[in-house]
């Protein structure tokens, strides 16, 4: 039997040809092969089909139509499971990842133990120097880590997760809720989630979702994911609920004063008037 590749991406896409382009260009740099990244196109219309045709060795699904994030997330887990990959690392296409982010998510893992895993990152506009400043970070947060969380913008997934668990729920809408969802189920499987300090990347933000919305008429606020299947699924009643924000809000600001203690930084961070605040 042939050995099991390291790590293979799964990005779904939709429409966002730019964005999908830099992202694309920064797995590049950061040394992964184009035949270890898997791109899902939702029936993008702008010039993105294009663009992946161009790329020689990529994995591409074309959807005929936009099948949602989880469908997409599925299809790219199982085509990632035909090439035989330990992990799996799903990933946006508005965001561009630092040097060194596969290799710092795979070491952190390992020596971590961690079954899901998600990397530092800063959201906004990209109006600083990304390597100069995720090798800072690196040095400032590399030993840092949040402890039961990860995040859908990137994260991580160990094969045997997908094995006892299972796919994402497609049930939950186009977009919204399945990262939630799959982060929680996995948890109560005993699997392990964490954010690492040792792994770096860019969001600009919610930019697939604000298209989708845009193209429905829909206002911005609107919600693409059944926030009430979400809800009923994990029995996430009204007392419930606010007991889990009241504890999230504390650990967020213990992880703050913690991290900013440590490095002068946080794990999480906002680029607001090119200056860095604490993220969500």
């Amino acid at each position: 039997m042939e050995p099991r590749s390291p790590a293979v991406f799964v990005i779904p896409v939709f429409n966002q040809v730019e964005y999908t382009r830099q992202c694309l260009d920064s797995l590049l740099a950061d040394g992964v092969p184009a035949a270890e990244v898997v791109v899902v196109d939702n029936a993008s219309t702008d010039g993105t089909r294009e663009l992946l045709g161009s790329r020689p060795g990529l994995h591409v699904i074309a959807n005929d139509g936009n099948l949602g994030c989880s469908a997409a997330w599925n299809q790219g887990v199982e085509a990632a499971a035909t090439l035989r990959a330990e992990w799996v690392i799903v990933l946006n296409n508005d965001v561009v990842v630092g040097p060194g982010f596969r290799d710092g998510l795979l070491a952190f893992a390992a020596e971590a133990g961690c079954q899901v895993v998600s990397p530092a990152m800063g959201e906004g506009e990209l109006d600083y120097d990304l390597a100069s400043f995720a090798e800072v970070h690196r040095r400032a947060l590399g030993s840092a880590s949040r402890r039961g969380i990860a995040t859908g913008v990137c994260f991580m997934v160990h094969h045997t997760v997908f094995a006892r668990i299972g796919s994402f729920d497609t049930k939950l809408g186009l977009a919204g809720y399945e990262d939630e969802d799959f982060f929680r189920r996995a948890s109560a499987a005993g699997f392990r989630l964490a954010t690492t300090g040792r792994a770096y990347l860019h969001h600009y933000g919610s930019v697939t979702q604000k298209s989708v919305k845009a193209g429905m008429g829909a206002p911005r606020s609107a919600r693409l994911g059944d926030r009430d299947h979400f809800r009923r699924k994990h029995g996430l009643h009204w007392l419930r609920r606010k007991v889990e924000k009241l504890r999230a809000a504390a650990r967020r600001a213990y992880w703050i004063w913690s991290e900013r203690r440590r490095g002068g930084l946080t794990l999480r961070l906002r680029r607001v008037g090119g200056a860095w605040r604490a993220g969500p």
